[in-house]
């Protein structure tokens, strides 16, 4: 792939030389170990259901007067798929109930 071919520095470089902002999409690992989001306490780990402990992004707006509470971890795959279904589709429970045997939506149990 002709993205390949070059390095992410090498690809930045260029595209801001021809006026595209952009910038790279950086993996976890390297989000953390980056200066800035490690001086400004930027990671944050939450509690999730199946996973353990996972370390986050934390927001970058602080507002001392409002400090921003964290309180959920990611949902799981699928997790609102039914309130969802009920909330904007107006699909009753028998009709769930019959996706559901059918293996078109899961649960996230």
């Amino acid at each position: 792939p002709p993205m390949r071919q070059r390095t992410t520095h090498a690809w930045v470089e260029a595209l801001e030389a021809a006026g595209v902002p952009c910038g790279p999409i950086n993996p976890l690992d390297d989000v953390f170990a980056d200066p800035q989001v490690r001086h400004r306490g930027m990671r944050i780990d939450l509690p999730h259901p199946t996973a353990g402990s996972v370390p986050l992004v934390a927001n970058p707006i602080r507002l001392a007067a409002s400090p921003i509470e964290y309180a959920a971890p990611p949902p799981l795959l699928g997790a609102h798929t039914q309130e969802i279904l009920r909330a904007l589709l107006g699909l009753p429970e028998e009709e769930l109930a019959r996706l559901r045997d059918d293996n078109v939506i899961g649960t996230c149990s």
